[in-house]
């Protein structure tokens, strides 16, 4: 497996998602009701790996079978919700996907398909909105990455999971992620395991501080 690639920010992520988005949206008339650029690609100054997170909006999940009809056509294979609950995934074909008739070469691109109140969508978009608000907290995040990319190059999973442990380490004095995003109790056992590992990376020891458990336990 190859090394886990953090890249510095690329304002050409933007540009591309924008072009894909048309196309997306021009093939799925009358289907999509949006289309949405998520992920760390999605946020100016963050450091992530050169691939665009992609979530088309559906009105209702009624019309999912007219989708995956209508993103077959352009190239992408349903692959089932891979265990996210009403989160779509999609497999491209081809780096000419999704086909426009242009036979021009993509860049590389997660597809996924849900309704608006999906609860996965949401968190994510919860995330990216709040980074995109909040340059400090970005640099930290891309700061941690960057690290992490070196300390787990070998281990994607331990890397991903690390990476959460940026949500429940910020200090007191800022707005913290998980209030915003809604991760529910149950995982907070794990989730607080994790942060005293990550707390001791030289890029947040200075900003950042493991939350400390109330009498009534951290409300979310």
């Amino acid at each position: 497996m190859p090394p886990i690639e953090i890249l510095p920010y690329d304002p050409a992520w933007a540009d591309q998602f924008t072009e894909l988005r048309a196309v997306l949206l021009g093939n799925l008339s009358g289907l999509a009701a949006d289309v949405q650029h998520l992920g760390s690609t999605a946020v100016p100054g963050l450091a992530a790996k050169p691939i665009l997170d992609i979530t088309v909006i559906i009105a209702t999940r009624d019309t999912l079978p007219a989708t995956i009809d209508r993103l077959g056509e352009i190239g992408y294979q349903h692959q089932g919700d891979l265990g996210i609950a009403g989160r779509e995934a999609f497999r491209n074909l081809g780096r000419d996907v999704p086909r426009d008739g242009s036979g021009r070469e993509w860049p590389v691109h997660y597809l996924y398909v849900c309704a608006a109140d999906n609860r996965e969508y949401r968190r994510q978009r919860a995330v990216r909105d709040f980074l995109r608000h909040h340059p400090e907290e970005t640099a930290a995040y891309a700061a941690l990455k960057q690290e992490l990319a070196v300390q787990f190059a070998a281990d994607r999973n331990g890397y991903s999971n690390a990476k959460t442990d940026f949500i429940v380490s910020v200090d007191r004095d800022t707005p913290l992620l998980i209030n915003l995003i809604g991760i529910e109790s149950p995982g907070l056992s794990a989730a607080l395991a994790l942060a005293r590992h990550v707390t001791d990376l030289p890029c947040i020891q200075q900003r950042f501080r493991p939350r400390q458990a109330s009498a009534v336990g951290p409300r979310w």
